[in-house]
């Protein structure tokens, strides 16, 4: 199966990934509980804006990068063109999570997050970070069970555009479901000793993210548009009553949104 990333990398896609790392990574930190000392891999950065705060989480971290997309790294520099001199240091680069371009037991702790619903094949790239930890390193996963996510009162026609986005994202070689399967794919790599969690995003209209959370998952969709129309799976109606129903929802006082994120950590 051919393999495309279902977002692109356009700047409104750019300054929507950007949001949702000022939303979550702060959570996803606490999760890490990064040592101090610590040598890290994150693979698929991104734009690096969580390597760049997991470097901050503790003294003397190191963070590696790797990403696949040269456009995501410049644009990721670009973002971070303005952050002080004495802003932890990471090193990024280009490479194929897939094949990771590092010796065996080379890190204390290897994480990917909101990556394995994207790649070709999410367990030889869960095999290859378990090769690049060090034995008794960490090697954790934060992805998508995109039919978890919930808004009150109903959006009917949001919901038909989701589903739709979903199987879209099928066709592409992605998966927006593979975080029910976090559990299996790691005993699937190898590691034995896993534990699953999950990262809630609660917000009702009021609350500090609620709105920022709405326009998020609007972002999912519009980053998807113009595949899924070139493609027959939807049409600009449907999608853009989808669409409006989310920004109606924006200023609904009793409107509501749940969804959770799932979680695995697992000992090299």
């Amino acid at each position: 199966m051919s393999h495309t990333y279902i977002h692109g990398t356009e700047p409104d896609e750019q300054e929507r990934l950007a949001g949702l790392n000022r939303m979550t990574n702060a959570a996803f930190i606490e999760f890490l509980n990064v040592p101090a000392g610590s040598r890290v891999l994150e693979v698929g950065s991104g734009l690096g804006l969580l390597a760049a705060d997991v470097a901050a989480a503790s003294p003397g971290v190191q963070v590696v990068g790797i990403e696949l997309s040269a456009a995501q790294i410049a644009a990721g520099l670009q973002l971070r063109s303005g952050q002080a001199a004495n802003a932890p240091v990471v090193t990024f680069k280009q490479g194929d999570a897939h094949a990771i371009d590092f010796p065996d037991g080379s890190f204390d702790l290897v994480y990917a997050r909101y990556l394995l619903e994207h790649v070709a094949d999410p367990a030889r790239v869960l095999r290859e970070m378990r090769r690049v930890a060090r034995p008794g390193g960490l090697v954790a996963a934060c992805e998508n069970d995109v039919s978890l996510l919930r808004f009150d009162p109903p959006c009917p026609a949001f919901d038909r555009a989701w589903q739709t986005f979903t199987r879209y994202q099928s066709t592409l070689g992605g998966d927006g479901l593979i975080g029910r399967r976090l559990f299996r794919l790691f005993r699937g790599a190898g590691f034995s000793d896993v534990e699953l969690s999950v990262q809630p995003e609660v917000h009702w209209h009021g609350s500090p993210g609620y709105v920022a959370w709405v326009h998020n998952i609007i972002g999912n969709l519009e980053s998807a548009r113009n595949g899924m129309v070139g493609a027959g799976v939807i049409s600009e109606r449907d999608l853009n009553d989808g669409v409006a129903e989310l920004e109606r929802l924006k200023a609904d006082s009793t409107g509501s949104a749940v969804f959770v994120w799932n979680r695995a950590m697992a000992v090299r």
